[in-house]
């Protein structure tokens, strides 16, 4: 079968509910939606995927109410929640019995958020259930900001894409829990540990673990790879580079001789270079390069997340 994309939130609420997966934008990245209570929706997920069952998955949910019917929610994300939600902020919960480990792989902990996208609110506002949703991509590969990325990966694997446009982010959410009277960041993305912490009087702790058994979505060593060898260079470095290469870069930073200058935002614009940065790792590969390198980009504002992200897409 040839995947359909459309605007049809009757189509896509048609399809959810009969077990069939269809791929929602939000403002972060497109996900790939299936009924979080059907365990056999959710495993057509990981195999459309060919994600790994050790990798957890995020619950979207159209509000709060919703969100406290599968987990128990600390007063001091619900502060901060009530504040971001819809946003690109996700909680990590403890979790109710209405979700199966599938959903989790095995933790006690459920990772929630409510999306920033009109269509796809109002799809799960028509929902009975919540809906898991990981990104639209095959697992590992550069996550898509847009209907055409989902169709290009994934076409015949999923049933239906909602069609809303170009992600406005384009990074996945932020994801916190809430121990021992700390907020931890689990995830960086697109609410920046600044942003966090003007909402709430409790200290914050960045823990970021790369490993093979993530307690958080998207923590793996290797993610967001683009098919093409990247590497992580610095602006400084005089080492010699393939010139049949590309190279992302950011700003006014200067660059070696290289055949494709990608250029996340020329005005030093965190929030462009953070919209742009996976469709240039996917363009990397429609080039006839032999390699690509990439310069970190300054580490304010969304620029850690970003940052995250080119680490994860170089690890050989």
């Amino acid at each position: 079968m040839q995947t359909q994309i459309g605007k049809s939130v009757f189509n896509a609420k048609k399809l959810l509910s009969n077990g069939k997966l269809v791929a929602i934008p939000t403002e972060t990245v497109y996900g790939l939606a299936a009924n979080a209570f059907d365990l056999g929706a959710v495993s057509s997920v990981f195999r459309a995927k060919n994600r790994p069952s050790f990798d957890p998955l995020i619950v979207h949910v159209s509000n709060l109410a919703m969100a406290e019917k599968i987990a128990i929610i600390p007063d001091e994300l619900r502060q901060i929640v009530n504040i971001l939600w819809p946003g690109p902020i996700t909680i990590l919960c403890k979790k109710k019995s209405s979700i199966d480990n599938l959903v989790t792989a095995g933790s006690d902990f459920v990772a929630i958020r409510v999306p920033n996208h009109s269509l796809t609110l109002s799809l799960l506002d028509k929902l009975s259930f919540p809906l898991v949703a990981p990104s639209a991509n095959p697992f590992g590969y550069v996550s898509p900001t847009s209907a055409r990325h989902v169709f290009d990966s994934l076409n015949g694997k999923v049933d239906y894409i909602l069609n809303g446009g170009s992600c406005k982010i384009g990074l996945e959410s932020t994801i916190i829990s809430y121990h021992n009277s700390e907020i931890i960041i689990h995830r960086l993305g697109g609410i920046s540990a600044l942003g966090i912490a003007a909402l709430i009087d409790l200290p914050i702790r960045i823990n970021i673990q790369n490993n093979s058994n993530p307690a958080a979505p998207g923590m793996l060593d290797k993610h967001y790879s683009p098919k093409v060898l990247l590497r992580i260079i610095s602006p400084k470095n005089k080492e010699i580079v393939d010139e049949n290469s590309a190279l992302i870069c950011f700003g006014s930073q200067s660059y070696s001789k290289h055949k494709y200058i990608l250029n996340l935002s020329k005005t030093d614009n965190l929030d462009e270079a953070a919209q742009n940065i996976f469709s240039f790792l996917r363009k990397l590969d429609t080039l006839s390069i032999n390699c690509a390198y990439a310069y970190l980009v300054p580490e304010y504002g969304l620029g850690a997340a970003i940052n995250d992200r080119l680490k994860r897409a170089a690890v050989h």
